[in-house]
């Protein structure tokens, strides 16, 4: 039990052992004995719910006019951007989960899992499938600190196959590894320089004004209709403080992340989905309880017993597989449970329309006084 527990704890912040972080660059301690499955050879994410295919492509974006703030000797901010989108047809090859050195990256601190086992995640999405010419809700995604975009990939594609347009956003140097598509691999120097909260998600923001922005001038801006951003851990931090400082954002989901800084009133939609111990009225985080009040438009706040903070990605799925400590609750299941919500969310918010959502037990709908 207690190399269990270490190994959780080392690397909590790139596999999600514990809840959300408050100190971004320390390991969250895993608290109680987690639960651990038999390895499988290859891991697979559950199937997209919708009816449409999906198709995804990688964008590589340069800011030239904004210094990198994590290396500032690179002179300009580089991005990778994962799309995924309503195709015509399910065509062309599975889309690679991460790349061998991004993958070695990830499960450094497990040295029982081959250090190439993310790579052979099994994805629906095709690469460069012909996409739907219509026009589409954006939804821009933000990983937590230090997770690579592709652990948005189990929401991303459910999205695109409801007929959303999806972006994943790959914040440089805040990742465990980055790959460029000249071969280049950075690192996460953010976590090594252990800087704060509120620096992270300034830049976290910039990034996803830059994107949008890309995104209009490209092909894809004819397709684009109103626009939402959900992040996980850092992301959904982030989420909140994009849609202060940029009104294009008409909705935001924040999945387990703690608020660094807090809120400031913001009158549009925004919904809060948690793990128990930390993200309830009375929880630990107290930057929910505090930020609620300043949520002024629609809201909502949702936990989900048997999560922990990872429970929310696609490693609720991809621990288990790998035979790493997870969540008490099914993996399938706690992604099914932040699938149906995320898109009834989305779809009120967006598109107008009502999505109902199944009557889980494990949901508890908080609404605190304000």
């Amino acid at each position: 039990m207690r190399r269990i527990l270490a190994l959780a704890a080392l690397s909590s912040i790139v596999l999600g052992g514990g809840g959300s972080a408050h100190a971004l660059s320390k390991p969250t301690p895993v608290l109680s004995e987690p639960t651990r499955s038999k390895p499988v050879a290859a891991p697979v994410l559950p199937k997209p719910t919708g009816s449409k295919p999906v198709g995804t492509t990688s964008l590589h974006l340069v800011d030239s006019g904004r210094p990198d703030p994590w290396n500032p000797e690179a002179g300009k901010r580089e991005l990778m951007v994962t799309l995924w989108y309503p195709a015509k047809r399910a065509e062309g090859r599975p889309a690679p989960y991460l790349t061998s050195q991004e993958s070695a990256a990830v499960l450094k601190s497990y040295p029982d899992v081959p250090p190439d086992a993310l790579t052979k995640v099994r994805t629906y999405a095709r690469v460069d499938a012909p996409a739907r010419g219509t026009r589409l809700p954006l939804v821009v995604m933000s990983p937590g600190f230090s997770f690579p975009r592709a652990t948005l990939t189990s929401l991303g594609e459910d999205l695109a196959s409801r007929g959303y347009l999806v972006a994943a956003v790959e914040h440089t140097y805040e990742s465990a590894a980055t790959t460029f598509p000249d071969g280049r691999t950075t690192s996460c120097l953010a976590c090594v320089k252990g800087q704060d909260g509120a620096k992270v998600a300034a830049s976290r923001v910039a990034d996803v004004r830059f994107v949008l922005d890309e995104l209009a001038k490209s092909r894809w801006g004819r397709m684009i209709g109103k626009v939402a951003m959900a992040g996980h851990s850092m992301g959904g931090n982030s989420a909140a403080q994009a849609m202060l400082a940029d009104p294009r954002i008409k909705a935001g989901v924040n999945l387990d992340g703690t608020f660094q800084p807090l809120v400031a009133p913001l009158k549009r939609p925004f919904m809060l989905v948690g793990a128990p111990k930390s993200h309830m009225p009375d929880g630990t985080d107290e930057t929910w309880r505090d930020s609620w009040p300043n949520l002024k438009g629609a809201k909502r706040w949702i936990t989900v017993a048997g999560t922990d903070h990872a429970a929310f990605v696609d490693y609720a799925v991809l621990r288990p597989q790998l035979g790493l400590p997870a969540q008490e609750l099914d993996g399938a299941r706690a992604l099914r449970i932040t699938r149906e919500h995320l898109a009834s969310f989305l779809d009120r918010h967006l598109l107008g329309k009502r999505t109902p959502v199944k009557d889980y037990p494990e949901v508890t709908v908080h609404s605190p006084r304000p």
